[in-house]
């Protein structure tokens, strides 16, 4: 789960990461809060389209199972891992 939420965090940085670039490329200074005030709403929007694009994507054509999850259970004295069947 923690692996999925930093997943998500990191696709959410994009938009901020290539506007720290340009930045860079243009010569201004990356640190100076005022070249990040007129955008910043631009790309916290842009970053959201991203995260939500990818759920959506995900939840569309991920692999889906046509069994269900059986829970780790003893037979026999044997303890039996669990997985989808």
């Amino acid at each position: 789960m923690l692996r999925r939420v930093l997943e998500e965090f990191g696709l959410f940085l994009i938009p901020f990461a290539l506007f720290l670039v340009y930045l860079v490329l243009a010569g201004r200074n990356p640190l100076r809060r005022i070249h990040w005030d007129a955008h910043l709403f631009r790309l916290v929007l842009a970053g959201l389209a991203i995260v939500i694009g990818t759920l959506v994507y995900e939840g569309l054509f991920s692999e889906r199972r046509a069994g269900g999850y059986v829970p780790t259970h003893m037979e026999n004295g044997q303890l039996v891992p669990g997985g989808f069947r």
